[in-house]
């Protein structure tokens, strides 16, 4: 223990400067125009592990993003881990609001703070970190190692079953870990266990072929848009629980944060009541969840005195583990096509679809990171749920149904990942990155 945790502390500073250097790298796939950023990010990427001596390195890509597949050969009866991490970020957002750049990396308060710093490339500098100390001092590494860095998670992954089907061979494992997730705070980490699905659908409205003038025919004609507000509003009842029928519930665990987690933690505004019933684990991790992400309509500079005769909407579904994707859009739907008032006009078009996963967190691998974890942090990991959605880890369960999955992460509360102002908790990294190594370690064979 004392010796690798001395090895990890080596090698944190080189891997700080090469994390910076990655967030540096505007590597936004949803943004066209950056690209070109996303294969310089991959080709950074492959260069590190190849840095460490990884023998096989190749970018590859099946019509979408540069994803990196990095390998290692495992000693005679050792097991295999893949290492999972995406290098592609959200968009940054409203630049003015950030407190520095957000391609910058700055630190303040033990946090470095830009996009990317923690979703997720910091999950990279995890697997580099506990890799540089595994095999400082020209050690071999204990267990067979794949890094697969993904190039489009924040778009979906929409090629990733592309990806695993034709790079199947190169990517089986016995251990999967996914670097991509949250801890339970700065001080306690955690294993996830269990995250919600998603769906989404574009609905439609129409209540007349052209626009009337609303003072000839307002009170009389319904306009689109109080349609469509009237139809939104259907999708839950008063306590804000969601009100379409058929949708999956579970049960979450008997876990809490206190009392002042929600408010402090959203910047929810004086006066604003949460919504729906239950404890919030139980909202967060298994329960559905609707939100309306988007509406298309007239915009406020543009309006005229005009009885609007179509508007449209994007609505979100999360779907509670133990629930059905595809299932549950078909639920929306229904619900939508059967509520619009004065007999409107309604027209769905579904999105896409990302099953729930639950995890069985037994066995021998589990009880090997639930120690390493608690050696590295100084306290046991918390099983927790998420309420945001990974659909690749049903891919992956689907395409590797032997391998045990562990979804852990560098994230915490304060990390605001998507939103402005995304940190890194720089003592979390290096907790993630002892956790990792300690974890490789305990799996090598007696």
């Amino acid at each position: 223990m004392s010796d690798l945790e001395a090895r990890v502390r080596e090698v944190l500073p080189s891997v700080r400067a090469d994390l910076e250097d990655l967030v540096r790298i505007q590597s936004v796939w949803a943004d066209p125009e950056r690209r070109d950023e996303v294969h310089r990010s991959a080709r950074a990427v492959a260069d590190l592990f190849t840095g460490v001596g990884f023998p096989d390195v190749q970018i590859v890509s099946e019509g979408g993003a540069p994803a990196v597949i990095a390998r290692h050969p495992a000693p005679p009866g050792a097991p295999t881990v893949l290492l999972y991490a995406h290098h592609d970020v959200q968009p940054e957002g409203d630049v003015a609001q950030w407190h520095s750049p957000p391609f910058e990396p700055t630190e303040r308060n033990g946090r470095l703070y830009g996009r990317g710093t923690a979703d997720d490339k910091a999950g990279i500098a995890t697997h580099l970190a506990a890799l540089r100390a595994l095999s400082a001092g020209g050690n071999a590494l204990p267990v067979g190692v794949t890094v697969f860095v993904e190039g489009e998670e924040e778009s979906g992954s929409p090629s990733l079953g592309r990806l695993l089907a034709a790079h199947r061979d190169a990517l089986a494992a016995d251990v999967i870990v996914i670097a991509d997730s949250d801890n339970w705070s700065t001080e306690i980490p955690a294993l996830t266990v269990s995250l919600r699905g998603l769906a989404d659908c574009v609905v439609e409205v129409a209540t007349l072929d052209h626009g009337l003038h609303s003072g000839l025919w307002g009170g009389v004609v319904p306009d689109a848009i109080t349609v469509l507000v009237r139809l939104l509003a259907t999708l839950h009842d008063d306590d804000g629980n969601v009100a379409v029928e058929g949708l999956h519930e579970g049960t979450a665990a008997d876990v809490d944060r206190g009392p002042d987690w929600v408010r402090a933690e959203t910047g929810l505004l004086d006066g604003v009541s949460e919504i729906g019933t239950g404890s919030v684990v139980q909202r967060l991790w298994a329960k559905p969840a609707i939100t309306v992400i988007g509406i298309d309509t007239t915009p406020i500079a543009k309006a005229s005195n005009t009885l609007i005769p179509s508007a449209r909407a994007k609505v979100s579904l999360r779907v509670a583990p133990g629930g059905d994707a595809a299932a549950h859009l078909d639920a929306l739907r229904r619900h939508l096509e059967t509520h619009a008032p004065w007999g409107a006009k309604v027209t769905v078009t579904p999105g896409d679809v990302g099953q729930p996963y639950a995890i069985d967190a037994t066995g021998p691998v589990y009880e090997a990171a639930r120690t390493a974890f608690a050696q590295a942090w100084g306290a046991a990991p918390v099983d927790m749920g998420m309420g945001g959605s990974i659909p690749f880890i049903a891919e992956f369960a689907e395409a590797y149904p032997a391998a045990t999955i562990l979804v852990t992460g560098v994230e915490d509360p304060g990390t605001q990942a998507h939103s402005i102002n995304e940190s890194l908790d720089l003592l979390v990294l290096a907790k993630a990155a002892m956790a990792e190594s300690l974890f490789l370690a305990a799996l090598a064979p007696d």
